[in-house]
């Protein structure tokens, strides 16, 4: 079930991430506003960078993605802006309909921004939270470790002074391998200091805002040793102009062939602002309101789109910055967003020699901060199958193109599930001795069998997907045993569908005609129990046949059979 609000309130109501606040939060949550900038500033600039767009861009996505999460999300902390998780997919899918860099690609990524816009609105609206569990953990880690890569090699050239080469990424690989030689000292240094400086202030603490302090010492850097005459790319001058919001103008055809990108976007949305919001709850006395958060995000894509930039999306270091310094609301990132566009507007000409090697600094950190390697140390000890699951998953992102990577790695998280789900098989219960409880049999814990009955049970949903091992298993069961009576352990069935009914009705007619009575134990699910009503399965089995316990079950049948 969606978790959801337990408050009894209307769901659309503007501002609700800032009812309860009082003046006296102000003085906290300007400080984490500040800290919040300060983090942004160089991020926003280097995920806007990352996806083929002028740094201004990034700022304006920042501001989107603050207010419309401020005026429709529910969580109080959680920071929405570019993001450097989904700006590589977004970045790939483009690219196939537009040179980077031109009017025609920041046109369709502003289309594409309202697309994911709706799609994260509808999901909210149809509290459809759920989808955010479609990305089972191995693959999320090994999509994050994918996406890594992508990073890395997409900023490596500039960190090395070498030319973007272009091509899928192992040939990119090889490209810059084979042009080490020619990698320029002054952008190695400030690529790597920056790396390092941002990696030294966050283990000290992650309030530093390291990214801004490597960025001003890089930029300054560069003026006093004009190292812009030595081969060491500079953003340039950068637009103090605000755009006026304006609805794309692209082709139909262009809107159709966004929609699948759109949506594979949505979907990574959906599982970042799910998994932010209850890493960081802002009311951990009641359950998440996901749904309501996917209101925020679709409305900061929304506003994105609408002022010309590209999708957004909940950041988890960010938010994690908010709740940190201590911020109360979504003020903070009002006055964060607020501080963005008084840089914009009035210190844009402070932006034009922070160099280019400095924005790849920052995103290196970016890349390598999101492989969760202590995550994939753990499933490789745990499971080897689901490890082979990360490696494949990465495999996917860093070889094929990104989004069809991303839609091939959702594809594996659904086969695993639909795997888990197939592998489920019949499970005979003994009786606990000297007790009326009857448990899954266990080769360490003793239990009774009774010769001519056979208590089974079934550990998984019936459905399509295993209704004829289901079947099999208990027509071997009853050619092996011949049972007098068979007691069906039904706790675990949430859920029958249509298929699992009939193989279900089919054992029941077998066990009438050959004269064994089929009993039904424990059917505690209200979804199974429609069911029964539903599909006719009480037309082959006595509605007297279905008790509270097989104890119950055994007390009332034995005789009779």
């Amino acid at each position: 079930m969606t978790e959801q609000s337990h408050d009894g309130n209307h769901h659309w109501p503007m501002l609700r991430s800032l009812r309860g606040w009082r003046l006296s939060a102000l003085p906290a949550d300007l400080a984490a506003g500040l800290t919040l900038a300060a983090i942004a500033i160089p991020e926003q600039m280097a995920t806007a960078k990352l996806g083929g767009f002028t740094p201004e861009t990034g700022f304006f996505a920042f501001m989107a993605g603050s207010l419309g999460f401020a005026l429709f999300g529910a969580n109080r902390f959680l920071s929405c802006g570019a993001d450097s998780t989904i700006t590589p997919i977004f970045a790939g899918g483009l690219a196939l309909l537009a040179a980077s860099g031109t009017p025609e690609y920041g046109s369709i990524a502003a289309a594409l921004a309202l697309l994911v816009g709706i799609m994260l609105v509808l999901a909210g609206g149809f509290r459809l939270g759920g989808i955010a569990n479609l990305l089972s953990v191995p693959v999320t880690v090994g999509f994050l470790a994918g996406i890594s890569v992508h990073i890395i090699v997409s900023q490596l050239p500039s960190v090395l002074g070498l030319p973007s080469p272009g091509g899928p990424t192992v040939a990119r690989i090889a490209t810059i391998t084979g042009e080490l030689g020619n990698t320029n000292i002054y952008t190695l240094v400030i690529g790597f200091g920056v790396l390092a400086t941002v990696t030294v202030c966050e283990r000290i603490s992650a309030r530093i805002p390291g990214a801004l302090i490597a960025l001003v010492a890089a930029t300054l850097f560069v003026i006093a040793a004009h190292l812009d005459a030595h081969g060491v790319p500079v953003i340039g001058a950068v637009s103090g102009a605000v755009p006026m919001p304006s609805v794309p103008l692209i082709g139909p055809e262009q809107w159709v062939k966004l929609v699948p990108l759109a949506f594979l976007i949505a979907v990574v949305v959906m599982m970042q602002t799910a998994a932010t919001t209850r890493s960081f709850p802002s009311e951990p006395d009641r359950p998440a309101d996901i749904d309501r958060d996917f209101l925020g995000a679709g409305a900061g894509s929304l506003l994105a789109g609408l002022f010309g930039t590209f999708p957004v999306n909940a950041s988890p270091p960010r938010t994690g910055i908010v709740v940190e310094t201590g911020g109360r609301s979504q003020v903070a990132g009002l006055l964060a967003a607020i501080i963005v566009l008084l840089l914009v507007l009035f210190g844009a000409q402070l932006l034009a020699h922070v160099p280019e090697a400095a924005l790849g600094g920052v995103l290196l950190f970016v890349a390598l901060r999101i492989i969760r390697v202590t995550q994939i140390v753990q499933v490789y000890h745990a499971s080897k199958g689901e490890f082979l699951l990360i490696v494949a998953t990465a495999a996917a992102i860093v070889v094929l193109p990104i989004e069809q990577g991303v839609a091939l790695g959702i594809s594996l998280s659904l086969l695993h599930g639909i795997w888990s789900t197939t592998r489920a098989h019949l499970i005979s219960f003994e009786r606990v001795p000297d007790t009326t409880i009857w448990w899954p049999a266990h080769p360490h814990i003793p239990g009774e069998k009774l010769s001519d009955i056979a208590v089974v049970g079934f550990q998984a949903p019936l459905s399509f997907l295993n209704a004829a091992t289901f079947r099999a298993d208990l027509q071997h069961l009853l050619q092996r045993r011949r049972p007098r009576l068979v007691v069906f352990e039904a706790s675990a069935i949430i859920e029958i569908d249509f298929t699992a009914a009939q193989a279900l009705r089919e054992v029941i007619r077998q066990c009438n005609e050959d004269g064994i009575v089929f009993a039904v134990a424990r059917l505690e699910s209200l979804r199974a129990q429609a069911a029964f009503e539903r599909f006719g399965l009480y037309d082959v089995l006595p509605r007297d046949h279905v008790f509270h316990s097989v104890d119950l079950a055994l007390q009332k049948l034995q005789g009779s059979a």
